[in-house]
C-alpha cells in the first residue's frame, strides 16, 4: 500500500518523519507533492521518500491519499485531482475546519476521514482525533490509528464533537506552554537560570501528564493534588492560592472561548 501526501508543511513533514522512524511504513512507500520543490527534495533526502510533480502523479501512484493543504487552498485542490480519482482511494484530510459533508460533492465516491492532530506530533507525541464516514470499514478505521499513532496517540470521536477536541486537544497545547513558561519565570524571580528553570517545570509537567495517564480510572487527579499536598506544608498554600485567584475557573473560560470562536469560523 502507498501512501501520498498533497502538501508538505510542518504537519505532513512530521507525520512523514513519523512514519518512517516506526519501522511499520517503508519510505519507499510514500509519495509526496508541494507547491515548494525544495521542501519536497528536503523531505526526500532526510528520509527517502518519492517525489511527484503533479497530483495526477500522486494519484496514480498512492492508494491512501493525505490532504494536507491549507484549508483556503482545499477546494482548488479537489477540483484538480477529480478527473483522476479511483474509487479505490483512500481520503484522509488533516485540513482544519472542512467538515465530512465538505467532500461529498467532490469526492462522492470514496471514503474520507477528518484527523485532526495537535502540534505534539512535531515530536512525536500528537494526541489526534478522527471521524470517519458511517460507511468506513473496520480495516480502514485501523489504516488511520496505524498511520497516525506513529506520532502519538488517535482517538475516534463523532464530528460533533470536533469542535471540543479543538479546545481541549488542539488549543490545551498553547494553554501548557503558557503555564510551563509561567513556572519557570517564577523560578527566574527566583534566582534560577532560565533555561534551567524550564527544564524544571517542563520536566514536572512532563511527569505529571505520565501520572495522570497511568491513573486513569483509578484515581482522580485531585488524588494525586492530595499526596503532594502534605498538611499545614508548603504546597498546599500555592494551591489554596490558585483556587483563590479561579484557576480552574479561568482554564474553563479559555475552553469556551476556543470553542465560541470555532463556531463563529464554521
Amino acid at each position: 500500500m502507498n501512501y501520498g501526501f498533497i502538501g508538505l508543511g510542518n504537519m505532513a513533514s512530521a507525520i512523514i518523519k513519523g512514519m518512517c522512524q516506526s519501522n511499520i511504513f517503508a519510505p519507499e512507500t510514500i509519495i509526496g507533492i508541494n507547491r515548494s520543490v525544495e521542501k519536497t527534495n528536503q523531505l526526500v533526502e532526510a528520509y527517502g521518500i518519492s517525489a511527484r510533480f503533479s497530483t495526477k502523479e500522486v494519484l496514480e501512484s498512492a492508494d491512501v491519499i493525505i490532504l494536507a493543504v491549507k484549508p483556503d487552498m482545499l477546494a482548488s485542490v479537489l477540483q484538480e485531482m477529480q478527473a483522476y480519482v479511483q474509487p479505490h482511494h483512500l481520503f484522509i484530510s488533516i485540513a482544519a475546519g472542512k467538515p465530512l459533508t465538505f467532500y461529498e460533492h467532490y469526492l462522492p465516491n470514496n471514503i474520507v476521514f477528518r484527523v485532526m492532530p495537535n502540534i505534539n506530533a512535531m515530536v512525536g507525541a500528537s494526541t489526534s482525533c478522527f471521524s470517519a464516514p458511517a460507511t468506513a470499514t473496520a480495516e480502514q478505521k485501523q489504516i488511520v490509528r496505524t498511520l497516525f499513532s506513529t506520532v502519538g496517540s488517535i482517538v475516534e470521536l463523532p464530528e460533533s464533537q470536533f469542535a471540543i477536541f479543538t479546545a481541549t486537544g488542539c488549543s490545551s497545547p498553547a494553554f501548557t506552554y503558557m503555564y510551563i513558561d509561567a513556572i519557570a519565570r517564577a523560578g527566574v524571580r527566583d534566582g534560577l537560570p532560565k533555561a534551567v528553570a524550564l527544564e524544571i517545570a517542563a520536566s514536572s509537567v512532563l511527569g505529571s501528564a505520565k501520572m495522570v495517564l497511568e491513573s486513569i480510572g483509578e484515581q482522580h487527579p485531585y488524588d494525586l493534588v492530595d499526596q503532594v499536598c502534605s498538611p499545614g506544608g508548603t504546597t498546599i498554600e500555592g494551591v489554596m492560592t490558585l483556587q483563590d485567584q479561579q484557576f480552574e475557573h479561568t482554564i474553563h473560560e479559555a475552553i469556551r472561548a476556543v470553542m465560541n470562536k470555532d463556531a463563529v469560523l464554521k
